[in-house]
């Protein structure tokens, strides 16, 4: 597809590098191959239940108005006003007929007009709950469904595949519903006015619904893609524009530029495909309706002739009437088969996330342990991230309550895994990890991660205000309580050099912040939402040295009397550590207080060894 889109527009390919074309063919969702599922439907529609005794029966009674008037003024415009009145010279029942004609319209307009305004409030409230839901479950999801997906898809399926729902619930199960009542309708009254003529007309309706339903699956496909191809697309634009302060240092803002040219043209091409086989509807229904209608003339004035009767004319200009009306139900019936074709392809979309289950699941059953000490068992845990890598092999340790332990060792010997496992975010493989002498897995996820803090080296700071980031862990606490959470770690110094102080906006992601500044906020955070275990992964790694000194300040208030997990490579932030455990490979090689692993002349005594002598090299 990238080479295509370059040869279309006429790009110089040796000025882009292979590589950068590689990139087209990255994409992380599948077309979902399934057959058209009404089950699946229905399980969308039962959205519309909370609304089956209110806006729903409202709605339907205006649609039942609205279709009886229609049906009846055919019938009153040929029978009655031209045989009845007009034939007869009865101008006094004309003019009754007229007003009455006149008085039906003006309410079907009413009820037009109030079948919309509901049919709107109630598509918009099931697309607000279904919004709601689907973002609560993925809330839920465990690391691993996260880990397997970038934030550009999910963005995806919450906003535009549901956003491609909303026609679907505010016009086309309504009219659904209309143009069905219709269309039996219709043909019942045209049988009634005429059996022969109705036969004759009917001929050509197989010859349509033969050449759609072959469109059918092409159709759905074809949505399917466009799907892909924005989930793809939003992706794309999530990492390029998080990450533009990169293509920028690296000049890469033409390569850049390709890529996006190509992901946007898959995009456009995907919708040109489905919206050129979805149009392909219409025109067949208005070459079956000029068949149709040269039939309606050829063989109406036969009938006619043949005597009043077989068909009056007044009867033939209602079976015109209805005839004319007959094409419009089915062609909107078409534009519905449309809306249901892409609400299959976005609901299949949406229910494969709700169907997700959380791979860290609480059990029905699981205990809060609201007074939690801090005290974590792990017994020769064993965890892999995938089945090519092992990241523990057989871990045992014991971190007792109030103890601060420290774990050390190279780039993916385990360390964050151990913090992960603690958190409950990843189940182990193999083993038990205990807390409190309860198994993780059986206590509530809630009790369990609302006693425990983690800041971590890159910590997220939310768009809002300095007070409100403070105030994330714990929402109840009063002003007071922030203030003395920011003093405790040293973060009131610049805040109160801010212009608006606690009440200064951050910008997204806390940009008008220092990465220093950004952790201090992080450490009062985790302060304020007085966890029973922090831990602390990398938190010191990207600051300078004169802020890891009110860091190393405010670690003595934050870590004291908890449960504390400090995962370190600067090894001067763990010397006073309780315990500190040396993994490598998934295994702990060493463990004890740092005057003992220097002793020990180990693998510990090696660690600080080299960063001494980096030191010195400075």
């Amino acid at each position: 597809m990238a080479t295509d889109y370059l040869k279309i527009k006429k790009l110089d390919k040796k000025s882009v590098h292979p590589n950068v074309l590689k990139r087209f063919n990255y994409s992380q969702d599948q077309i979902i191959e399934k057959p058209f599922n009404w089950s699946q439907m229905w399980r969308l529609m039962e959205y519309m239940k909370p609304y089956a005794k209110g806006l729903l029966p409202l709605a339907i009674m205006m649609v039942l108005i609205t279709t009886g008037v229609r049906l009846a003024i055919p019938i009153l415009i040929g029978q009655y006003t031209l045989d009845d009145a007009i034939l007869d010279n009865d101008m006094n029942f004309f003019v009754y007929m007229v007003g009455f004609i006149a008085f039906l319209y003006v309410m079907s307009y009413i009820a037009n007009y109030f079948r919309i305004r509901w049919m709107n409030q109630l598509g918009q409230n099931v697309i607000y709950d279904l919004r709601k839901h689907l973002f609560s479950h993925v809330e839920k999801l465990s690391h691993r469904f996260f880990d397997k997906r970038s934030a550009g898809s999910i963005l995806v399926r919450i906003l535009n595949d549901i956003n491609s729902l909303q026609e679907l619930f505010t016009n086309g199960v309504i009219n659904l519903l209309m143009d069905i009542l219709m269309l039996i309708g219709i043909v019942v009254i045209l049988f009634t006015i005429s059996p022969e003529l109705a036969l004759a007309i009917m001929v050509v309706v197989p010859l349509m619904f033969l050449i759609s339903t072959a469109l059918r699956r092409n159709i759905r496909r074809s949505w399917q893609t466009v799907r892909l191809r924005q989930s793809k697309l939003n992706s794309h634009l999530n990492e390029s524009i998080q990450g533009v302060r990169v293509s920028q240092s690296f000049s890469q803002e033409r390569e850049n530029s390709v890529f996006f040219d190509g992901v946007n043209h898959e995009n456009f091409s995907a919708w040109r495909e489905a919206t050129k086989k979805s149009a392909m509807f219409r025109p067949l229904v208005e070459i079956t309706n000029a068949l149709g209608t040269a039939v309606l003339l050829w063989y109406g004035v036969i009938l006619i002739q043949s005597g009043p009767d077989t068909l009056t004319i007044g009867g033939f200009v209602s079976f015109a009437l209805y005839f004319g009306m007959f094409w419009e139900p089915i062609s909107r019936l078409g534009m519905v088969y449309n809306q249901l074709l892409m609400g299959m392809a976005s609901s299949e979309r949406i229910f494969e996330f709700l169907d997700e289950k959380p791979i860290v699941a609480e059990k029905d059953d699981a205990v809060r342990l609201d007074d939690m000490k801090g005290h974590i068992q792990f017994e020769d845990v064993v965890f892999s991230y995938d089945e090519k890598r092992t990241a523990l092999k057989g871990v045992s340790l014991e971190m007792k309550a109030g103890e601060t332990v420290a774990l050390v060792g190279h780039t993916g010997s385990g360390k964050t895994t151990i913090a992960n496992l603690v958190s409950r975010f990843y189940d182990a493989t193999g083993g038990q990890v205990k807390i409190d002498g309860v198994a993780i897995q059986d206590i509530s996820l809630s009790s369990l991660r609302s006693r425990i803090s983690i800041v971590l080296q890159d910590t997220f700071i939310f768009s809002g205000t300095i007070m409100e980031n403070i105030r994330f862990g714990r929402p109840t606490a009063t002003d007071e309580e922030v203030f003395a959470a920011a003093r405790a770690v040293g973060a009131d110094d610049f805040i109160q050099r801010l212009p608006l102080g606690f009440e200064t906006e951050v910008e997204e992601r806390g940009n008008i912040l220092s990465v220093g500044e950004r952790q201090l906020i992080s450490f009062a955070r985790a302060l304020l939402a007085d966890p029973a275990i922090i831990i602390l992964d990398e938190a010191t790694a990207s600051i300078d040295t004169e802020t890891e000194v009110k860091i190393q300040k405010a670690l003595k208030t934050l870590l004291n009397g908890r449960t504390s997990i400090l995962i370190a490579h600067r090894l001067s932030t763990i010397r006073e550590s309780d315990n500190i455990y040396v993994l490598d490979h998934g295994e702990i090689m060493e463990s004890g207080n740092h005057e003992a692993l220097i002793a020990k002349k180990g693998i510990y005594y090696g660690l600080v060894r080299s960063q001494f002598q980096m030191v010195d090299a400075l």
